[in-house]
């Protein structure tokens, strides 16, 4: 039976549809690892295996080398350069101020802007950081739709 709640009824059932969305959404990620911080900001898990997989399936690799694997078009992310401890905030605002630069290769070398979700980006900036994890990382790890933008 569908009832007519007019437009106010409609905007109050899609808030409470997206504030429970909300709601298990932050359980999920809490469930997963990650946690929810003072002012309910949600920080996600982050997860250095899924983030290699990620670094060259996303295409990262086509610019940036970790461990001598990948580009040079870009910085090497070799865990090696990165700082410890390492804030996350400011390595995205240092990415955010490259986004540019970033974008017009993306579209250059694969055709198209990379996307993220914060989960994805979570996840690459703990690979970028886990020298553990790169250390597994090869050319095995590029799929073959990334590999032919890479240098022989």
């Amino acid at each position: 039976m569908t009832k007519n709640v007019g437009f106010l009824g409609a905007v109050v059932l899609a808030t409470l549809g997206t504030v429970t969305s909300l709601a298990a959404q932050s359980a999920a990620t809490v469930a997963a690892g990650g946690s929810v911080v003072e002012g309910g900001l949600l920080i996600p898990p982050f997860d250095a295996a899924a983030g290699r997989k990620l670094f060259a399936s996303k295409g990262c690799v086509v610019c940036h080398s970790v461990n001598g694997v990948g580009g040079t078009d870009a910085a090497d992310l070799s865990a090696a350069n990165m700082e410890h401890p390492m804030d996350v905030f400011d390595f995205s605002a240092k990415m955010w101020m490259g986004a540019p630069a970033m974008i017009a290769m993306q579209e250059q070398e694969l055709g198209a802007q990379i996307e993220f979700t914060g989960q994805e980006l979570a996840n690459i900036i703990a690979f970028i950081h886990n020298a553990d994890e790169q250390k597994k990382f090869s050319r095995a790890d590029i799929p073959p739709d990334i590999q032919k933008h890479l240098p022989k």
